[in-house]
């Protein structure tokens, strides 16, 4: 199964302009593995962020997405409607902006700007994990009656166990949430009474009668049959010299005439530090219970108290009581009914490869296409691989699920430009005529003739059949590999998605939980006092520390994706240490995925797992760290590097001459020719494609062309290398 969480692929993006059309992304493609980081390097204007920006769904409304996809989840993020993507954008895929000033509403509190999205989004989620528990649950139950036709399971049984399975599994959630409720009230009301004595201790001035009725009442609702089990009567005791404390308490004239509330009595001094260091720790010390085996045995077992037991026992009583009535059976039934609606999909997908041979030889074959007999072709093709999905494969084959908006857009490209481009050579013709024309004259002329916006309808047929082989090799993989699938570890799977769907149903967020939620953020990245620095607004925080806020924003949802788009630009270089340190820390413990874009490879050198080089819209080179930094073959990449500061020698770094070309007229050969001192004449003249160089490297330069001359890179960058493996490798980068 592919590691790969995102995918680009062939993505060309361009922009209208008063000027022409400016071509800012040029057919590039690349992909992002689960848990690694991706550096996106090159200069400004070299379509780094056109890139991130068109995965996320937020491109300028004057751009052109001329071709390509970006498969997500079995989405080709570039052709769902903007309702589907809302659910991705900042859920599942987040972004750091350059200049976390401008990312941030400088009226509004920081607390409120990091709990809104989480508000706001809660509903929304809920909704859409209901249906996908919803449709998984009914996927499973007809391939469940359908493997058991025939033999002694009847369908009232298995409509029985599915219905068990659906509603124990939201009786548990539902005791899950009540209990995470009642721990999020103890840790909140710990961090409270403990900033609480702390500001006593500094003499600050405080409200001790309100603060005391807030404690009062929060430690009412950390009540939990779980979480405080064994703990009724210290919770009690703790309540009654609270109120006591609260109604004796008076705070004594100082010298000055002033009430000093800061000054406590022994006995509230006492009642809270109990609270901290004996309830509240104790409580929230206590052992996690297993509420998907519990809420099956409260389903069972309606009205039992089990509020006396150990939480360890408790849980290897539940297990055992759940294997033994319910889930052993289950998964037995389940596992059939993967493997039978596997089985079916194999089939579907044999049948499949015939249909798709004859796709192929219709786009190749027929002398002229027309339009209406091609629709038909498209549409049954698209029929046959949709009902060839094995809908209970709940980790989704994005192509296989894209196949249909990726063959229907090829197609549809193919008669817009069989229309677009007689149009386009006129007007090319027409305005070449006049400037020659206006030259004939002797005028003088300053303004150059668009280049014609067309394309060969040869590479449009390929990119029809790209899509069909690129399904048909997938396809065959799966039928080579169909006898190596381990169909119980994938019911297990299963049963884990739909126990992470029915925990989104029943999963609300209050404006209480939220704010612990924010703080506890806010202390994840670094934020001094996050209780305090919640209510303050973004003028009152560093550059450095806005840039954490709007990391932890990009955190709310905790996405498997999070763009980076040059999230240290704005910042010095020691804060700048701090923040790429940061987006490390997060990543492991998150285990995200990261598109790292920058223009400094200095910046990546310790953090990227793969880089590409861009260069005027293309990728120049591509591979892992090591690669790039100790084996970089396109000059381009020699240059960026010669132009990174060393602190281990005192020799004049390497400017890079000229500017990037102009991309309303891209360069015919290789974008970098005329800043290039290694370019030979075929650069002027032919664009250089993808050469490899190793199973994870690759660069677009005729250097690499076995014909092509002995070229050394630059000396600045050999004695680079050679002090970088003196000092131990890569990690010293």
């Amino acid at each position: 199964m592919s590691n790969n969480i995102l995918e680009v692929k062939n993505l060309k993006i361009s922009f209208r302009t008063n000027s022409g059309t400016v071509k800012a992304v040029r057919n590039i493609s690349f992909n992002l593995q689960k848990g690694e980081t991706l550096a996106i390097v090159g200069e400004s204007g070299s379509g780094k962020s056109v890139t991130s920006k068109a995965i996320l769904g937020i491109l300028a409304g004057n751009s052109i997405v001329e071709g390509g996809e970006i498969l997500y989840d079995g989405r080709d993020l570039l052709k769902i409607p903007e309702e589907e993507m809302c659910k991705i954008r900042g859920d599942k895929i987040s972004m750091i902006f350059q200049d976390p000033l401008s990312s941030l509403d400088p009226i509004v509190k920081i607390g409120k700007q990091i709990t809104e999205a989480m508000l706001l989004k809660n509903k929304t989620n809920r909704k859409r994990a209901r249906e996908e528990f919803n449709t998984t649950l009914k996927y499973l139950k007809e391939a469940m009656l359908a493997s058991v036709a025939g033999s002694d399971k009847s369908e009232e049984q298995i409509s029985e166990m599915i219905k068990t399975f659906d509603d124990f599994n939201i009786l548990a959630i539902r005791l899950e949430n009540s209990y995470n409720a009642a721990r999020a009230y103890a840790e909140e009301l710990k961090a409270q009474v403990e900033n609480f004595l702390y500001m006593a201790e500094k003499k600050q001035k405080l409200d001790v009668k309100r603060d005391l009725g807030e404690y009062i009442q929060t430690l009412g609702r950390v009540k939990d049959d779980f979480l405080t089990a064994g703990y009724d009567k210290q919770l009690a005791s703790t309540i009654a010299k609270l109120e006591r404390c609260r109604s004796e308490y008076k705070a004594p004239i100082g010298e000055d005439g002033k009430p000093q509330t800061y000054v406590l009595s022994e006995e509230l001094t006492t009642a809270l530090t109990d609270l901290v260091n004996n309830l509240l720790t104790g409580v929230l010390a206590r052992p996690q219970p297993n509420f998907f085996r519990i809420g099956y045995y409260v389903y069972k077992n309606p009205g039992v108290s089990l509020d006396k037991r150990d939480i360890e026992a408790l849980n290897e009583m539940a297990v055992k009581y759940l294997d033994e009535t319910y889930m052993t059976e289950f998964i037995k039934y389940e596992t059939k009914a993967i493997r039978y609606s596997a089985e079916k999909s194999l089939e579907r997908k044999k049948a499949v490869l015939c249909e798709l041979a004859k796709g192929r030889d219709y786009f190749l074959n027929t002398p002229h296409l027309e339009k209406g007999k091609t629709k038909e072709v498209v549409a049954a093709l698209c029929k046959v691989v949709e009902g060839s999905i094995d809908r209970l494969e709940y980790n989704k084959d994005n192509i296989a699920y894209t196949f249909s908006s990726s063959l229907k857009t090829a197609a549809n490209k193919y008669f817009t430009y069989e229309k677009l481009n007689p149009k386009e050579e006129k007007r090319f013709a027409r305005q070449s005529a006049r400037r020659e024309a206006l030259i004939a004259r002797g005028k003088k002329i300053d303004w150059k003739v668009v280049p014609k916006n067309v394309y060969d309808l040869e590479d449009l047929l390929d990119d029809c059949v790209s899509v069909i082989d690129r399904l048909e090799r997938k396809y065959k993989a799966d039928i080579e590999n169909f006898e190596n699938r381990d169909f119980n570890n994938n019911a297990v799977g299963l049963i884990d998605y739909l126990k992470a769907r029915a925990s989104e149903v029943v999963y609300t967020i209050t404006k209480r939980m939220a704010k612990e939620k924010a703080i506890k953020l806010m202390e994840e990245v670094g934020i001094p006092e996050p209780r305090t620095r919640y209510n303050q607004y973004p003028f009152e925080f560093s550059g450095g520390m806005r840039q954490r806020i709007v990391i932890a924003i990009a955190l709310v949802a905790n996405p498997d994706i999070l763009i980076c788009d040059e999230p240290t630009t704005a910042l010095d270089v020691t804060i700048q240490s701090q923040i790429l340190e940061l987006i490390n820390k997060i990543k492991k413990e998150r285990q995200l995925s990261i598109i790292f874009i920058t223009h400094d490879l200095g910046v990546v050198a310790n953090m990227a797992d793969r880089i590409g080089v861009m260069y005027a819209g293309k990728i120049v080179e591509y591979g892992t760290s090591e690669d790039v930094f100790y084996s970089p073959a396109h000059p381009y990449t020699w240059a960026l590097l010669s132009s990174m500061p060393d602190l281990d020698t005192n020799e004049k770094l390497e400017a890079i001459p000229g500017t990037p070309p102009n991309m309303i007229y891209p360069p015919i050969g290789d974008a970098f020719a005329e800043r290039n001192k290694y370019a030979l004449k075929v650069d002027f003249e032919v664009q250089p494609p993808m050469f490899k160089i190793s199973e994870t490297h690759s660069a677009a330069t005729w250097l690499l062309h076995p014909d092509a001359p002995k070229v050394e890179m630059p000396k600045i960058i050999r004695e680079r290398i050679a002090r970088m493996n003196n000092k131990g490798g890569s990690e010293d980068v």
